[in-house]
């Protein structure tokens, strides 16, 4: 239920003296610091509802809100009325605005941030980066007072209007209001004066050119030698950013390329860049751009990757090892306005579509780095394993897949095998537990299979799935069981005596260097093997 503007909290909180009241003040300083929230007072943890027959007198609601008003700085929110849920049972909404110019803390000298759905502390060396991001999260409805509603052409906000009304993602009641309505209710207005948003989408180009600072792109290609070939830019401001962005999609040709593969008597074709991971991207440096630092969204397309990098860091709280699930964003007004006219996935979830979409074309997942400054994705085109493709082929089209499932799937089958921790680590989660929703319908369906226990645990594809796809896949030893890999071992020690790991390597290439030196190890222990020479120079011979 809780998400990143909404939280639920019991009225034990309220009722419980200092402690709820500390705990309920951490959850506004970290609205306060992120877009503002609310909290609904008087639903209860387990049941995820009001208590049955539960009353809340008004004069405990005030005494509330002036409670939590003296446990934060810099935290302007009020409260609703008594409200009742459709059994009678009450509760009450606590606002918390925005700050818009200040750091918010509680009295006691703590910041906090609004990171998904938890409060989470701002560590001493972030709070000067917090500082320096506030004018960045509200930038959008900042307002110059120098361009009027009235100043904008007519058709500009019909045409935004006649848009919004024709999306399925928006509700009737919104599709009911007047031009100037919608404006309003999509953040675009305050008052008779746009907001820095509304000139982004209704403002023409000497509008767009005076405020800092508007979307500008650069779309650079390079050859092999990294020498640029071809380049265009879109400095003149002529467009708003749905226009601008399929300029984009139609200017780059060199992301329409593709692969093609036999598939029967037809060939299968395999985009370099799939378009609608180009365009998740492309909307992700919209949606993480900083409008507070000038600098241009960098399109650089090589012979081997895309780089699309933008002004501004990831939000605070975001990083490139948990960017899959975080779901903070920069300017969700923004964002809101481009998922109700269809050009974009709903919120937080973008990163799941490009890794669902690579997972299915055996690519790599995206590779993000981010500092202060900038925030840059490289996605390279080339496909990680061709033989693959047909397996993967037969299992999306005789399986009913979750987007996990196939997320999971893709990386199993990229890697031939690959470890427990090291598929938290790619799937960025924290607890190796909340892996159970990737793999378990895939075990149970016997398209994964298991080998090993805990931290040790490998998950490979079932060699049966390859044999009821009735697919011409060439064996490999990557995926070999460790009795098996020692009879090989033994083999080769008999005709290699005195060899290092690196050279039993060299002559077993599929086998992960890894899995060799640990049965090496054990067989050392067992008395199979032994070992002469120092650490950097030992060598193995059969006992």
């Amino acid at each position: 239920m809780e998400r990143q503007t909404t939280e639920y909290k019991s009225l034990q909180k309220i009722r419980t003296g200092d402690k709820g009241f500390r705990d309920l003040s951490v959850t506004c300083v970290a609205f306060a610091n992120a877009q503002g929230g609310r909290i609904f007072l008087g639903y209860e943890d387990k049941t995820g509802r009001p208590l049955p027959g539960q009353e809340i007198p008004v004069a405990e609601v005030n005494d509330a809100v002036t409670k939590l008003r003296s446990l934060c700085f810099n935290v302007a929110l009020n409260a609703s009325e008594v409200l009742q849920d459709e059994t009678g049972s009450q509760y009450f909404i606590v606002t918390v605005f925005p700050a818009l110019h200040a750091v918010a803390s509680t009295s006691d000298g703590r910041f906090y941030m609004r990171v998904g759905d938890k409060c989470e502390p701002v560590r001493s060396e972030d709070i000067l980066r917090l500082a320096a991001e506030k004018h960045a999260f509200q930038w959008e409805l900042e307002c110059t007072r120098q361009v009027r509603l009235a100043d904008v052409r007519e058709d500009a906000l019909s045409a935004f209007a006649r848009k919004i009304r024709e999306s399925d993602r928006v509700s009737a009641h919104i599709k009911q209001m007047s031009d100037g309505e919608i404006a309003e209710n999509y953040n675009l207005v305050d008052g008779e004066y746009l907001t820095y948003l509304g000139i982004l989408w209704l403002g023409n180009a000497a509008q767009r050119s005076r405020i800092a600072y508007p979307i500008t792109v650069q779309y650079i290609v390079y050859d092999a030698q990294e020498r640029k070939i071809r380049k265009r830019d879109w400095h003149d401001n002529l467009l708003n950013p749905a226009e601008l962005l399929l300029d984009i999609e139609r200017e780059a040709v060199e992301l329409t390329y593709s692969y093609e593969f036999p598939d029967g008597l037809f060939r299968k074709q395999i985009y370099h860049y799939q378009p609608k991971v180009v365009r998740e991207l492309l909307l992700n440096a919209f949606a993480h751009k900083s409008f507070a630092i000038s600098g241009d969204i960098m399109i650089e397309v090589y012979p081997d990757r895309l780089e699309i990098s933008n002004p501004g860091g990831l939000p605070l709280g975001v990083t490139k090892d948990n960017i899959l699930h975080q779901r903070q964003r920069r300017n969700p007004h923004f964002i809101r306005i481009m998922h109700d006219l269809k050009l974009m996935e709903g919120e937080g979830s973008g990163y799941d579509l490009i890794y669902e979409l690579n997972a299915r074309d055996a690519k790599k997942m995206p590779i993000v780095e981010s500092d202060f400054n900038y925030t840059k994705v490289t996605q390279y085109s080339e496909i990680t394993d061709k033989k693959i493709i047909p397996l993967l082929d037969y299992v999306l089209s005789n399986y009913q897949l979750s987007q996990k499932d196939i997320i999971a799937l893709g990386l199993v089958a990229q890697h031939g095998k690959i470890l427990s921790t090291e598929m938290t680590r790619q799937l960025q989660l924290q607890e190796t537990d909340r892996m159970r929703s990737y793999v378990e319908r895939l075990l149970k369906n016997g398209i994964l299979i298991t080998r090993g226990i805990k931290k040790g645990t490998e998950f490979l594809l079932n060699p049966q799935l390859i044999t009821n796809a009735k697919l011409n896949i060439k064996t490999s030893l990557k995926t070999i069981e460790p009795h098996s890999l020692e009879a090989l071992i033994k083999e080769d020690l008999r005709l290699h005596p005195h060899s290092k790991i690196k050279e039993i390597n060299g002559r077993l290439p599929d086998v992960e260097i890894r899995d060799i030196r640990k049965l090496v190890y054990a067989m050392v222990r067992k008395g199979l093997l032994e070992k002469e020479g120092s650490k950097t120079d030992r060598t193995y011979t059969l006992s």
